[in-house]
């Protein structure tokens, strides 16, 4: 059984956290999450009971030029904007068997899997710089 590991190509974070999950001998098996054809029923599943506003890539150009009000979406507004634009996306999303979650933080996917999160390492947020607009895109 192999976890499923939806990332964007290229981003340094999911670089980080696929290497910590190899490392512990999980079994990956990585899509694109930009590609992926998601649905509103597709992607719903991955954001659990979590706060609207926490399905969201803090990252991602639009949330931090202010375009998006993340504490203002409803649930479907929060979906729609995310199909449009799949970098709001907060990931990884992670799928095992039926179980589901959205980010590299303690959920049911990651206890399911034995993985025990370092507090002071902080492997979710995303490790850019100046010279870059969104998780190793160059600006």
């Amino acid at each position: 059984m192999a976890l499923i590991f939806y990332e964007k190509p290229g981003c340094v974070g999911n670089r980080r956290q696929k290497a910590e999950l190899s490392g512990l001998g999980i079994a990956l098996q990585v899509r694109d999450l930009l590609s992926e054809p998601w649905t509103p029923s597709s992607l719903r599943p991955f954001f659990g009971t979590t706060p609207i506003a926490e399905w969201f890539n803090l990252s991602a150009p639009a949330v931090k030029a202010g375009a998006v009000d993340i504490h203002a979406c409803t649930e479907d507004q929060a979906l729609q904007l995310m199909l449009a634009d799949p970098l709001l996306i907060r990931r990884p999303l992670l799928q095992l068997d039926e179980m589901r979650q959205s980010g590299y933080v303690d959920g049911p996917v990651l206890a399911a899997l034995g993985v025990q999160l370092d507090p002071g390492e902080d492997l979710q947020s995303c490790p850019i710089d100046a010279s870059q607009s969104e998780c190793g895109t160059p600006a």
